[in-house]
């Protein structure tokens, strides 16, 4: 069953699963599939990588209407670290975004920070931020987690 399948089936989802809907819409450039992962609320907001703060759900529409307009966005989360409540999430997210371009291939990195609420419809997403990654966080993608006791 393919995550699309899995979300509209239990819209009180996990948070992860909501997260990974958000991804696969990417993939798609299916926009009604990502705007179901946002929270119905006014305030919800989302900042792309260098550009301003957008605010509530038409505008984050918009936002993401232009950029499917050049095409999918083929964006992996290679790194994940998290906070997790009963009511609210905060995940760190290292992307790594791929596109085709005249020369070829090209990667990027971009660090984005994905703030999720439990609503009466289930997991949301109230905020996305994204900017560039740093050489720092790329280090990190190769580190071994190492937890002491």
């Amino acid at each position: 069953m393919s995550m699309r399948s899995k979300f509209r089936a239990s819209a009180a989802g996990s948070v992860d699963e909501v997260e990974a809907a958000f991804y696969e819409a990417l993939q798609r450039g299916d926009i009604d599939m990502l705007m179901r992962c946002w929270a119905d609320d006014d305030e919800v907001f989302c900042v792309h990588p260098g550009s301003v703060r957008v605010v509530g759900p038409s505008a984050i529409r918009v936002t993401f209407e232009r950029i499917f307009a050049h095409g999918v966005l083929h964006v992996k989360p290679v790194k994940l670290r998290k906070v997790d409540t009963l009511t609210s999430a905060v995940h760190s997210v290292l992307e790594r975004i791929e596109m085709m371009r005249t020369d070829g291939l090209q990667q990027a990195y971009v660090l984005a920070t994905n703030v999720y609420h439990r609503t009466p419809q289930g997991w949301r997403m109230v905020a996305h931020h994204a900017s560039p990654a740093v050489a720092r966080e790329l280090g990190e993608m190769h580190e071994e987690t190492v937890v002491l006791h």
